[in-house]
């Protein structure tokens, strides 16, 4: 099964996601990140001098304004691609 990592304050797409089976660890430094098919993200720490690092080969997503259903939705047709 696929590993997904989820943002700590994701609590409800966490619990979503372990549900429907997958392996969910919460993001808590880039090391988290580096080991998952797929990250959930907030958004909220948008890097303000637009340097980023990729530190994951697998897709990301931004929850804000998506529910949990609509994050799962996108997970699913992420990884069945």
């Amino acid at each position: 099964m696929p590993r997904i990592g989820v943002e700590q304050s994701l609590t409800n797409v966490e619990e979503a996601l372990k549900s429907m089976g997958y392996d969910v660890v919460q993001i808590r430094s880039e090391e988290d990140a580096k080991s998952c098919d797929c990250c959930i993200v907030t958004g909220q720490d948008n890097n303000i001098m637009g340097i980023s690092n990729t530190v994951t080969e697998g897709s990301v997503i931004e929850a804000s304004g998506l529910s949990a259903e609509e994050i799962c939705q996108q997970v699913q047709h992420r990884l069945n691609q």
